[in-house]
């Protein structure tokens, strides 16, 4: 097929680092964070160096303009997958230089454009975002679809950030309503606090995804602290769509149900807990720094009898148990209460 490139690039600086001519049609866009508020010369003066063996087709930089450093018949080298980007369009985006990497209201604004104008010269009606890695590389776009994908299903990298990420749904939505298509992905939106939106607390969430981002404030500018793993957690507070862990790890978004759903209020007239002994017989049972294998560990508990003060779900074992020496928690799958 014939390929053209985009005509809102204001700035061109072609990299050596790519395969050629790409072996599959264009069915994907894949956006990344560049972990800097850089200029399109910046971005070109990165990609050129053959040591760096790195490229994208474009960039986006901190004022909004637009580079092209990889023509849109090439492969560029950008998101670690030889399979993904023969056939994605790869976008660096100029973004903040710590989690979660946000981008600035130009650069997100040029972004939806650029996506625009990629589907439309290749023949797409429809941008998708079905959120999911495996549905995602499963799926066989139709001769009308683009479908979103990003950095991090491919290595080990936060790539295009939480920031950006939580908005893959709304990136979707409006560049399918630009290009007059039916919208199949809605984006997030934020829960009315106001509102009957959630049960009174506490109640449960069940998590779907491994990599569920907790906060230590109920914000995206909140550290990331760690990740849930999926399960089902207990909510104790909600602040503007965010829900505090019972735990005490931090907060986590509730406004994304694919992320996870909310479940019924928790039953307050439950007995109050009390602490119990259980029997270790094992000698390689992790102490966890909290209540899930996502935790890092804190060594390993030693064969014995233990008090347990406190129980809580979590990622890796049906229930965990928050040991009274203040250790950690360890998994009561191999705990036998005594």
């Amino acid at each position: 097929m014939g390929y053209t490139n985009s005509p809102l690039v204001s700035y061109t600086k072609l990299s050596p680092n790519h395969s050629g001519q790409r072996t599959h049609a264009i069915d994907r866009i894949t956006p990344h964070c560049v972990v800097g508020q850089c200029s399109v010369e910046t971005l070109g003066n990165i990609f050129a160096p053959t040591s760096r063996q790195v490229s994208c087709n474009y960039g986006i930089g901190v004022d909004g303009r637009v580079g092209m450093y990889c023509e849109e018949k090439n492969r560029s080298w950008c998101s670690s997958s030889n399979a993904n980007d023969q056939r994605a369009i790869t976008i660096e985006c100029a973004s903040d230089t710590t989690a979660p990497y946000a981008f600035k209201d130009v650069v997100y604004n040029k972004l939806i454009e650029l996506c625009v104008d990629i589907c439309k010269r290749n023949g797409k009606t429809k941008l998708l975002w079905l959120g999911d890695k495996d549905k995602t590389l499963a799926y066989n776009p139709a001769a009308d679809e683009m479908v979103l994908t990003v950095h991090r299903w491919f290595a080990n990298k936060s790539c295009p950030g939480d920031w950006m990420y939580q908005r893959m749904g709304d990136l979707a939505a409006k560049v399918t309503a630009k290009l007059g298509g039916a919208t199949t992905t809605e984006p997030e939106k934020t829960p009315d606090t106001t509102t009957n939106n959630f049960p009174a607390v506490p109640f449960t969430v069940d998590v779907k995804i491994d990599d569920l981002n907790y906060r230590s404030k109920p914000s995206m500018e909140g550290t990331v602290k760690g990740q849930t793993g999926k399960g089902v957690f207990t909510i104790i507070e909600v602040n503007n769509g965010w829900g505090k862990l019972k735990s005490g790890a931090g907060w986590i978004w509730l406004g994304n149900p694919k992320y996870c759903t909310i479940n019924d209020t928790v039953n307050e007239s439950t007995p109050a807990f009390s602490p119990y002994k259980v029997r270790v017989s094992i000698k390689d049972l992790n102490i966890r720094k909290g209540p899930g294998t996502n935790y890092a560990s804190n060594g390993f508990c030693p064969v014995g009898v233990y008090t347990i003060i406190e129980e809580s779900d979590g990622a890796g074992a049906t229930k965990w148990g928050k040991l009274k020496s203040g250790a950690g928690w360890v998994s009561l799958d191999y705990a036998k209460r005594v």
